[in-house]
């Protein structure tokens, strides 16, 4: 049966009209008094436990403590020189603070690298795009062989993840699915184990003979040797050259024939270059050079492929420096992207004049000539785009393999540099001696490099992380502008030495830091149990 409630909202008349709760103001004041008492009673008890303990305790305690500190103190060291950071700072920046109820404030982000002298009018470039390695060395032939004889893996994940992905860009295309080689590699291009994708190549080498991209990968990881890669790229040219007539024919027809004669181009054109690249490993620099010229007026509009670097490398090895010259004069442009090899190149010819009768002492007496002044401004602008070559070139830090993706103004792109030029720099007298006596006088003229730059664009802020990704772990990246040491890291040191300056003064005197101890604890807490049991 149904039942109607009615909602009662209304209190009692009687509980409406009865009189509000007064307590006295006597009871209110034993209360509190109460409180107050209770609580400095605890603090006595806390007083005579710390009175009764024994020295021992005392220097067991500053141990640990110095021991803990110590520990956090390496921990903090370790974090910041392996990720540029303080671990509790990270911490407390990325977690505590939105649990608090900071906004974590987004800098401005920072302009990119210039591409020349005053280009304020051009857009920004990306800050930290990567680009691939004009000059990267053999995966099989020498990357492979660096880790068979050292142990050490020179290739970084991040950085074989972005050749795979420029592989499928260059080599592949949507027609793949129309001749069934290029599909097995297509597949063998996104394949993470080097067996696999070698094994993928013979498979598609069976499905066609002539699949150029099938020998490029053997010749790029099969080959352990230069001689061997050279004998697989030359197949490659041939299958090459015989499908991009074929795609030239037929390009006209369609959209996917379009695709494939771009793809067919890649192909054809890495090819040309590799074998390039073979000649002048092998000692054949003039058939390189030829190579490399023939190469750029075949397809002038492949610029970004930068294949004028391996031009100036193989020159720079033929002394022919005037033809650097004349190639510099060409690619040293306000409208192209800048290089460590276009800025460091035109530095080290502008020292060549020079380096040979430079003396410091003799410099300061009658002042710079206007050749010297020309060579050393040159060297401050190759400073400035890159600060970390110097260092290699003067063989202050040690240099390893060149990755096969670098960060233009970042530690990789120095490594690739100073990899190949280095030999070209010693072999010009005095060249080296200029560059150490002025390359440091750059930094007083940039002396907030992160906010605005001389020549170029403020220096990226993110080469440092995008080269910890780029470089092997074994390696120390070098940073710019140096880092001050985080507060956190001064703190931990500073605890860890005073705990352990207390644990020795324990130690020796125990019986003098025990009274010091009371001492303290009576400055902290100033009350003693008969002043509580007279109050009460």
């Amino acid at each position: 049966m149904a039942r109607l409630v009615r909602l009662w909202n209304r209190l009692p008349r009687e509980m409406m009209e009865s009189p509000p709760i007064v307590v006295p103001r006597e009871e209110q004041d034993l209360a509190l008094s109460g409180l107050v008492l209770l609580a400095r009673w605890k603090l006595v008890t806390v007083t005579m436990f710390l009175s009764t303990l024994t020295p021992k305790f005392y220097f067991a305690l500053t141990v640990t403590s110095s021991f803990i500190s110590g520990l956090i103190f390496v921990f903090e060291w370790w974090h910041f020189r392996k990720y540029g950071t303080s671990f509790i700072e990270q911490v407390s920046v990325s977690h505590l603070r939105p649990l608090i109820g900071g906004a974590e404030s987004s800098p401005p982000a920072p302009a990119a690298f210039s591409a020349g002298e005053n280009e304020s009018s051009r857009q920004n470039m990306p800050e930290c795009k990567v680009w691939r390695n004009p000059l990267n060395l053999f995966r099989g032939a020498e990357y492979s062989r660096y880790m068979w004889v050292t142990g050490k893996e020179p290739l970084t994940y991040y950085d074989m993840n972005l050749s795979a992905q420029d592989h499928q860009t260059f080599f592949t295309c949507d027609t793949d699915a129309l001749r069934p080689s290029d599909t097995v590699m297509q597949k063998a291009w996104r394949e993470r184990n080097p067996q696999a994708r070698i094994k993928a190549a013979y498979q598609a080498l069976e499905l066609n003979n002539d699949c150029a991209t099938a020998y490029v990968l053997l010749a790029e990881e099969e080959a352990t040797t230069i001689v061997d890669a050279e004998k697989y790229f030359k197949q490659a040219l041939k299958a090459g050259e015989m499908i991009y007539k074929k795609s030239q024919n037929c390009h006209s027809q369609s959209p996917q024939h379009e695709a494939q004669l771009r793809r067919d181009t890649n192909v054809l054109v890495y090819v040309k270059r590799r074998l390039a690249m073979c000649a002048r490993k092998l000692g054949r620099i003039r058939e390189a050079v030829k190579m490399m010229r023939d190469l750029m007026k075949e397809f002038p509009l492949l610029s970004m492929l930068n294949i004028h670097e391996n031009l100036l490398e193989a020159l720079l090895e033929l002394q022919a420096y005037a033809d650097v010259q004349a190639v510099l004069a060409k690619y040293d442009d306000i409208s192209l992207p800048k290089s460590a090899a276009i800025c460091y190149t035109a530095a080290l010819l502008k020292a060549r004049a020079v380096s040979e009768r430079f003396s410091p002492e003799t410099a300061s007496r009658r002042g710079l000539s206007t050749a010297e002044i020309n060579a050393v401004e040159a060297i401050h602008r190759a400073v400035e785009f890159n600060p970390h070559v110097p260092k290699y070139l003067l063989e202050m830090k040690s240099l390893v393999l060149p990755p096969e993706h670098i960060l233009k103004r970042g530690d990789s792109e120095a490594v690739a540099y100073a990899f190949f030029h280095l030999q070209h720099w010693k072999r010009i007298e005095g060249a080296l001696n200029l560059l150490h006596c002025t390359w440091e006088g750059t930094f007083r003229m940039i002396p907030y490099p992160l906010e605005k730059g001389h020549l170029f664009y403020p220096y990226p802020s993110c080469t440092e992380t995008a080269d910890r990704e780029l470089l092997p772990t074994f390696h120390e990246v070098s940073v710019y502008p140096q880092k001050e040491l985080p507060f956190f890291i001064h703190f931990t040191a500073g605890l860890c030495s005073f705990s352990a300056m207390l644990a020795l003064l324990t130690h020796q005197f125990p019986e003098l830091m025990v009274i010091f101890a009371k001492a303290v604890l009576r400055v902290l807490w100033p009350v003693s149990a008969p002043s509580v049991l007279a109050s009460s």
